[in-house]
């Protein structure tokens, strides 16, 4: 049994799905078929019943002493059975077994120790219908009756006969073969029904796994090739069950088509960026080692300038690395073990602590209320140090930086240079810097980091040109004042 469920289940699903099919309607056609036959069946043998139920009546006193005489013979030609008619069987069965037929019967039943036992004890009510057989052995429907003579002397009324019965039977030849007809039309219905049904469950299957087959064979193709372009067609109007398979699969290729195009961009962005800190440290590493091998030292003054040049390229690369880090964790998406609860006020009063150590010269003045969200702690304070040090940055000597944060709203604005209107659009772009600014440093990853780092946490970020000049930053973070109640 589980050899035949493991080889079922190897089957490809259509076949199994017409097998399936074709199952389940020769099931029902079986049980039709049997329930029909057994119905038909029974309609028949009650007719029979019927008809032999209609032959109890008293018997002719002739007709009964004609019978008697007959007794252990084989039955005459003669048509004096009871209503004459031949192709029933007529016998008296005496207490002792024996079957006296009358004249015209078409033959005689074998008698049963039920039937001698009536004949022995017989009651005007007892009637009693079985099945039986004949001498040669043929089914015959018997009804056996109390033995009724009508009286020997005319007007007298009937007698009933001690110490015997009377048996009338019908044969089943003729409905048995009706029967076996019609069992050959069921059978043959029934097979024409479930090859049928099989056949149209395998069309059926086919055509509704076709989309399926469509699904397998992109499937397919993307692992042979890689294309993450191919779609599968789906009406816009269809929603079962392979046209939500479908737009799943065509969402899934489109979120790995620009998962990788994003991929390919940060690789060649960060090889554009890494090459010219590395090609510098190359060329202040070979002025240094040249100066060795020919023993014409570097005058002190330049020895040191170039020290502190490598230095602060080995730094610009430390932080440019740190900032892919940042941003390859991003796009993995936030893990739910990191989200918790987050005061925002806090996280931005450390991050004004490091803005302030980084420019002692500038005025940063703070207002901040209360406010918790769900976020990454690290991520959400890397992204406000991000933009405090964007402000702090572009911010001239002597200047002030203001910070408010107010029902979820963090705006830090600064009183530097500004961005140009046509520049707007770009600033959240990776490796992104404005013209004026590419000789500052920095990687040009600040302000992407903070644009994933806000949407993973359900807000938005904006930068917008400020009255009087300088910049204003805004980030909007759903959360509450207070905190959410533990869970129990």
């Amino acid at each position: 049994m589980m050899r035949i469920l493991r080889r079922f289940k190897s089957l490809p699903i259509r076949s199994r799905l017409a097998m399936l099919v074709a199952a389940a309607v020769a099931f029902g056609v079986a049980a039709v078929s049997v329930t029909c036959w057994f119905i038909v069946r029974g309609k028949l043998y009650d007719e029979i019943d019927n008809t032999l139920k209609a032959q109890k009546g008293p018997i002719a006193y002739g007709s009964f002493q004609r019978a008697i005489k007959n007794c252990g013979k084989d039955p005459k030609s003669g048509s004096d059975g009871p209503r004459g008619r031949s192709e029933y069987y007529s016998q008296v069965v005496q207490a002792n077994g024996t079957a006296c037929t009358f004249d015209g019967s078409a033959g005689t039943v074998k008698v049963t120790e039920s039937d001698k036992e009536e004949a022995k004890n017989p009651s005007w009510d007892v009637t009693r219908i079985r099945t039986g057989t004949d001498s040669e052995g043929n089914d015959v429907q018997v009804i056996t009756m109390p033995l009724v003579v009508a009286g020997e002397v005319p007007g007298s009324g009937p007698v009933l006969v001690q110490d015997a019965s009377f048996l009338v039977a019908i044969p089943l030849k003729s409905t048995q073969a009706t029967l076996n007809d019609l069992a050959l039309v069921l059978l043959l219905v029934s097979g024409i029904g479930v090859v049928g049904a099989g056949a149209a469950g395998l069309a059926v299957a086919r055509a509704g796994l076709r989309p399926v087959d469509k699904l397998t064979e992109a499937v397919e193709h993307v692992a042979r090739t890689e294309d993450l372009s191919i779609r599968i067609p789906v009406e816009d109007d269809s929603e079962d069950e392979v046209a939500r398979l479908s737009r799943s699969f065509n969402s899934m290729t489109s979120a790995l088509a620009n998962s990788r195009e994003l991929q390919q961009q940060l690789i060649a962005d960060a090889g554009h960026e890494l090459r010219t800190p590395l090609t510098s440290l190359r060329t202040n590493i070979e002025l240094l080692t040249r100066s060795e091998e020919t023993g014409r030292p570097i005058p002190p003054a330049d020895r040191k300038a170039l020290l502190s040049s490598v230095k602060a390229q080995m730094a610009e690369l430390a932080a440019l690395i740190g900032d892919l880090q940042t941003l390859s964790r991003s796009d993995a998406g936030q893990s739910g073990d990191r989200i918790q609860v987050v005061d925002l006020q806090e996280t931005v009063e450390a991050a004004l602590h490091r803005a302030r150590l980084r420019g002692p010269e500038l005025t940063i003045t703070a207002d901040l209320q209360p406010w918790f969200v769900r976020a990454e702690p690290s991520a959400l304070e890397r992204a406000i140090v991000n933009i405090l040090d964007n402000a702090v940055k572009f911010s001239p000597e002597g200047e002030a930086i203001e910070v408010i944060l107010k029902a979820g709203e963090l705006t830090v604005r600064d009183h530097g240079p500004g961005i140009p209107s046509e520049e707007l659009p770009h600033v959240f772009d990776r490796f992104w810097r404005s013209p004026s600014a590419r000789a500052l440093p920095g990687s040009g990853l600040g302000l992407s980091i903070v644009a994933r780092t806000v949407q993973q946490s359900g807000g938005e970020v904006s930068l917008q040109p400020a009255q009087g000049g300088g910049t204003v930053a805004t980030l909007r973070l759903p959360g509450a004042p207070t905190p959410p109640p533990e869970a129990p």
